[in-house]
């Protein structure tokens, strides 16, 4: 099933382990409905949102569902994959 109505961001950080991990689990994940999980690292992205960081840098990483928080630390992949067959 493919559905490209679906965004997946990954909220991150450089040197974050469990960031690198939950990548992973995303991409086989959202590979199995044609999308290509984005990233954004929210210290670089800090420079013009400072916000992002404020909002979710102690949490990280985070799975962002067509911009709104879906989950964080762990990716929540039963409900990922229930969220994105909707």
């Amino acid at each position: 099933m493919t559905n490209h109505t679906h965004s997946v961001t990954l909220l991150t950080r450089a040197g974050c382990g469990l960031c690198a991990t939950a990548l992973e689990q995303l991409r086989v994940i959202c590979a199995e409905f044609g999308i290509e999980p984005g990233t954004v690292d929210v210290d670089e992205a800090a420079v013009t949102d400072p916000g992002l960081r404020a909002e979710y840098g102690d949490r990280l990483p985070v799975v962002l569902l067509d911009g709104r928080e879906h989950s964080y630390f762990d990716v929540d992949e039963t409900r990922l994959r229930a969220d994105l067959k909707r």
